[in-house]
C-alpha cells in the first residue's frame, strides 16, 4: 500500500495549524498589499488583510511560485510514495493550470485534482482525500473519485458592498450606483468554474431566505436528497465578520438541527473580489468512500 501526502492551498481555508492536526501540507496563497508581498495565514492575517481592504489599499492575488510548489511536493515525496495536489478551483485561479503543468514531471507520483472547489467546499475535497488515503486509495483513484464528483457542491454568497466588485470590474459603476442607490444586496453563486450572480434581494434577511431556499431546492434536484438534505454536508462562510457567521449560523442550524454544521473564514482570494460583511451558504453532497 502506497502513502498518499495529501496538499492543499489556504483557498480551503484550511490554517496552518488545522494541517498539522490534519496530517497535510498547505500552500499559502501569495497577496500583494500595496506593493508589498505576503503569504496568508504565514505573515498575513484576517485581521491585518481586513484592516488593508478598509483603508482601501491596492491589494491583488497572486498563484503560489512554482519552485514554492514543487520545494513542498519534493520534502513531501522524501517521506511518502505519491502526492495529491488540491488547489483552488481552475475557474478562478490559473494555480491549478501550472500545478498540472509542474506535476508533469513528477512520474505520475504528483496528482493534481481540478474540482472547481473553493473555502469550505474545497476544505470538504481536502478531508474526503485524507479519509481515501487513510484506506489505502493510491493517488490516481483519489484524484478520479473527487473529479467524478466535481459538481456536487454549491456555494450561495451575499454581499454587504457592491464597492469590491465594482473595484475589481465585475460590474460596472453604473449598475454598482444603481445598485447602492436601490439598497440591493445581490446573491452570487459558485457551481463549478466561476462566480456567477444568481438573484437581487431587498434585505439582508431577504438574501438569507434566497440562500436557503437555493440550497433546500439543490438538496431535492441536484443531489437527490429531501429538503432536510439527509446525504449532504452544509457549511457557512463569511468574510471578516464572525458575528455576521454566527448570526447566520443559528438561523441555518435552527432549520437543520441534525446537520454537523461547519463555519469558517471566507478564503481571502474571495474576499479581495467582494469585500468584509459577506455571508455564505454551501453544500456538498457527502462522497461514498
Amino acid at each position: 500500500m502506497s502513502r498518499v501526502a495529501i496538499v492543499t492551498d489556504s483557498n480551503s481555508g484550511i490554517t496552518q495549524e488545522e494541517a498539522k492536526k490534519l496530517g497535510i501540507a498547505v500552500l499559502p496563497m501569495p497577496f500583494y498589499i500595496n506593493g508589498n508581498l505576503y503569504f496568508e495565514d504565514i505573515d498575513l492575517t484576517q485581521e491585518q488583510f481586513y484592516k488593508a481592504l478598509g483603508e482601501d489599499a491596492e491589494i491583488s492575488t497572486s498563484q503560489p511560485a512554482p519552485t514554492d510548489v514543487t520545494d513542498m511536493w519534493d520534502e513531501l515525496l522524501k517521506e511518502y510514495d505519491e502526492v495529491v495536489h488540491i488547489p483552488m478551483s481552475s475557474g478562478l485561479s490559473s494555480s491549478c493550470q501550472t500545478a498540472i503543468m509542474l506535476s508533469q514531471d513528477y512520474d505520475g507520483r504528483v496528482q493534481v485534482v481540478n474540482n472547481q472547489r473553493i473555502s469550505v467546499t474545497q476544505r470538504q475535497s481536502v478531508l474526503d482525500a485524507v479519509a481515501m488515503a487513510d484506506k489505502g486509495y493510491a493517488a490516481e483513484q483519489i484524484k478520479d473519485r473527487l473529479e467524478e464528483t466535481k459538481l456536487d457542491s454549491s456555494i450561495y454568497i451575499t454581499l454587504s458592498t457592491l464597492y469590491y466588485l465594482k473595484k475589481g470590474g465585475r460590474i460596472t459603476p453604473a449598475a454598482a450606483a444603481l445598485g447602492t442607490l436601490l439598497k440591493l444586496k445581490p446573491v452570487l453563486q459558485i457551481q463549478g468554474e466561476k462566480l456567477d450572480a444568481f438573484s437581487k434581494c431587498r434585505t439582508l434577511k431577504q438574501a438569507k431566505q434566497t440562500m436557503i431556499n437555493a440550497v433546500m431546492d439543490d438538496f431535492k434536484k441536484r443531489f437527490g436528497s429531501s429538503e432536510k438534505g439527509e446525504n449532504m454536508y452544509i457549511e457557512i462562510a463569511y468574510s471578516g465578520e464572525p458575528d455576521e457567521g454566527k448570526a447566520f449560523y443559528d438561523e441555518v442550524k435552527e432549520l437543520f438541527p441534525d446537520h454537523d454544521i461547519v463555519m469558517a473564514p471566507l478564503s481571502l482570494s474571495v474576499s479581495c473580489h467582494i469585500g468584509p460583511g459577506a455571508v455564505a451558504l454551501a453544500c456538498v453532497k457527502k462522497l461514498e468512500i
